[in-house]
């Protein structure tokens, strides 16, 4: 259905990569963890050679949060790390070939019966896909292509006011117990702005759904306390309560009860995997959230809150001066932290502050 759709558009071909989770998790149960991490050449070559022809890049995921919970901690990492790998492959291409990328969500039934367990069981996977639908903002009602462009504007604009502060740095607080203060290099953007673009840039919305607005921060200066929000699928399973502690921009401590091992092999993945290279503001009050529902998986639950992300920074942070470190990792992990109540206070190079956020919610006027 999806290839018909994209050759009545226009593309000039189709090709299909299936990536099996399930079948990754046998693998893992039978072979070496070397063995199940390792990319093997032919995922290499035939993914670059289709994105180095121009190819936009398209992922469409049949969720099953739970799919990993029999399987050792260790090897559900190594079926993650391998996964994550493939999507490296796409992660540079996009990074230094500006190809075109999209990610978006398919309703599987055990991603229903976990979002929806007050639903009876044959209606819902219907129901999941109305729910998904709606917070696409696609309806039979709505002209959805205008609908997103005016969502796109919203964002924008946002994002430009962001920038017009020119802010050095964002605190936030929470009842919840988070107490951080993220540093922002002087390069940082939220928006677009007068940015000039590539050569041959098409502009693209790279998530459906997406309300976020984000940068990259300094890779040293994050210090504080911060508490998720939103459970974390990590390789297959569900982490509902954790948090970390940073000093000088570096984890050095993970709070967490259940799952704690997975989430310090996360930030050893690398030397860098332990510093921050994403912070994303989303109004508490957003569609998704709205919803009531949490449906662990990030692409759906990020733009339900503002999140912050583990790992390699993105392209709109990128520093200009070496006197500004911009954080490289082989994962890119984001974690939610928006909450009803809370705050963020930003504060400029010359010490000015303003309230960017206030019980969840973006209040941000644009600096005069």
């Amino acid at each position: 259905v999806f290839a018909e759709a994209c050759y009545q558009i226009g593309a000039g071909n189709v090709v299909v990569h299936y990536l099996d989770e399930a079948m990754l998790k046998v693998s893992a149960m039978h072979r070496p963890l070397s063995e199940v991490e390792k990319i093997e050449e032919w995922e290499v070559l035939s993914n670059q050679k289709y994105l180095d022809e121009g190819a936009c890049y398209v992922r469409l995921e049949g969720v099953n949060p739970k799919r990993m919970e029999d399987l050792d901690e260790t090897k559900a990492n190594a079926v993650f790390a391998h996964i994550d790998g493939v999507r490296n492959i796409m992660r540079k291409a996009s990074r230094e070939k500006h190809c075109q990328w999209l990610i978006a969500m398919i309703p599987t039934q055990p991603w229903a019966d976990l979002v929806l367990p007050e639903v009876a069981e044959n209606e819902r996977l219907e129901e999941l896909w109305k729910l998904l639908l709606k917070l696409c903002y696609i309806d039979e009602n709505n002209d959805v292509e205008k609908t997103w462009k005016e969502k796109t504007e919203s964002r924008r604009k946002r994002g430009d006011i962001m920038d017009s502060w020119h802010f050095r740095s964002l605190h936030y607080t929470a009842g919840n117990g988070t107490d951080l203060t993220v540093t922002l290099t002087p390069d940082s953007h939220f928006g677009m702005g007068n940015r000039k673009l590539p050569e041959g840039f098409i502009p693209f919305t790279p998530n459906i759904p997406t309300e976020e607005i984000c940068t990259t921060p300094e890779k040293y200066g994050t210090d504080g306390v911060v508490f998720a929000s939103r459970p974390l699928v990590l390789g297959g399973k569900a982490i509902e309560k954790f948090g970390f502690r940073f000093e000088k921009g570096k984890v050095v401590e993970v709070i967490c009860d259940e799952g704690k091992q997975m989430l310090e092999n996360l930030i050893t993945t690398d030397e860098n995997a332990c510093y921050l290279g994403e912070c994303a503001l989303v109004e508490y009050h957003s569609p998704i959230s709205m919803s009531g529902k949490v449906y662990y998986t990030t692409l759906i639950d990020e733009n339900a809150s503002c999140h912050l992300a583990l790992g390699r920074g993105l392209n709109n942070g990128k520093p200009s001066s070496p006197e500004y470190t911009f954080n490289d990792s082989s994962i890119h992990i984001d974690f939610m932290i928006g909450t009803k109540d809370l705050h963020i206070t930003g504060t400029t190079e010359d010490g000015e502050q303003a309230v960017v956020f206030d019980h969840g919610d973006f209040v941000l006027k644009e600096r005069i």
